[in-house]
């Protein structure tokens, strides 16, 4: 099935769909041989080079389609920018990041150089940049140290909303921790991503934020084993569930499934009366490990009303009885149109006739006999 060029190429980790539109203006993509344009749709099978240099797709092996984006988890420590230029020569997360071949790696959104936590990186552009987007909704959250006290009026402001440069800025959750001292701990909730916005919503009711750590970004949550500095390939489990929460997962199936109807007839059976999945993880809520591991339990739970069920031991026909079975049936009704083999009380016998003269009688008397 064609797709846009664009979108595959950011799928296989290039770059995002905006960065890719700028290579294909500049006339750095061909596509068969021919300068690419933007918004042109090509298949897998299309030989397309970038820079003069054949780009392949990575297939899976048994479906042939791409392969599944991989997700990278990394437990930012301050003092680190996320960026891959910078011209005063800072560190970057970037040179921690394992080594990718015909990829790079992609941030999901930015901590600057002051914070740290949860950071997750992607090779697939159109994955990040859902998980960006505000239309999605994702929730972002952040363990929070402020100098001095939240009232209860002040968290009651936050929550309806402050006025700033940029917009409305909102916590959907606050938290208290404790702590000690002049030094307080939150916990807050955001579903969006805007520069420095916690810090400017702390700011806008007069308290500063000293410490700020992200702790959860939609469902995947910073595990306590990864230390400042590490990073974590993320289960493919959790890979789909990210799909999911943004809609990639969906797209995919639908699109599988069109193509198996377009290449092959629909099978009849056990795969046929499956039913369609239904729900799907809610977005920027914390799931539990089993949901993710084991997608089509819930499918087979929702669809055990509507499939055939095999029948119990009790209700099944017994071989013993021969009432049961069509053939035996069959006999016991047509017996009476149908001349059936001759049983031995029926069958004439070629023996003489016994002396107890019952087979005389029941034979009639010649009428020779009977005139003398």
């Amino acid at each position: 099935m064609p797709e846009r060029l664009h979108k595959l190429l950011a799928a296989a980790g290039l770059g995002s769909r905006r960065e890719i539109e700028e290579w294909i203006r500049a006339g750095r993509i061909t596509v068969n041989g021919v300068l690419a344009t933007v918004g042109q749709s090509i298949e897998l099978r299309d030989r397309v080079a970038i820079d003069k240099k054949p780009f392949r797709f990575k297939l899976e092996s048994k479906t042939g389609k791409p392969r599944a984006p991989r997700v990278l988890l990394y437990n930012k420590p301050e003092g680190e920018i996320v960026s891959r230029d910078d011209p005063e020569g800072r560190p970057s997360v970037f040179s921690q990041l394992p080594r990718l071949r015909g990829a790079k790696w992609i941030a999901v959104g930015r901590l600057d150089i002051n914070s740290g936590g949860l950071l997750l990186f992607t090779t697939s552009g159109d994955l990040a940049n859902r998980l960006m987007h505000p239309r999605y909704e994702i929730e972002r959250e952040y363990a929070v140290r402020v100098m001095g006290v939240l009232t209860k009026a002040q968290a009651q402001q936050l929550l309806q909303g402050i006025a700033m440069e940029d917009g409305l800025g909102k916590f959907e959750l606050i938290e208290d921790h404790g702590g000690e001292g002049s030094n307080h701990w939150y916990h807050v909730v955001l579903k969006e991503g805007r520069k420095r916005e916690v810090r400017r919503i702390f700011q806008a009711v007069g308290l500063m934020v000293s410490r700020l750590i992200r702790v959860r970004y939609g469902n995947i949550t910073l595990p306590p084993r990864v230390k400042r500095g590490q990073s974590l390939d993320l289960e493919p489990a959790q890979v789909q569930a990210l799909l999911s929460t943004v809609g990639l997962l969906g797209e995919q199936e639908e699109k599988s499934q069109s193509d198996k109807g377009s290449e092959r007839p629909e099978k009849t059976g056990r795969e046929s009366t499956r039913p369609e999945r239904t729900e799907k993880p809610t977005r920027g809520t914390h799931a539990s490990a089993k949901r993710f591991e084991r997608p089509g339990s819930s499918d087979r739970a929702i669809g055990g009303e509507d499939k055939p069920s095999r029948a119990p031991r009790s209700s099944r026909p017994s071989a013993g009885k021969r009432v049961e079975r069509p053939v035996a049936s069959g006999r016991e009704t047509g017996s009476a149109d149908k001349p059936g083999r001759a049983t031995r009380s029926t069958k004439p016998s070629s023996a003489r006739p016994s002396s107890t003269g019952q087979a005389r009688s029941e034979k009639p008397a010649s009428p020779r006999r009977k005139s003398r």
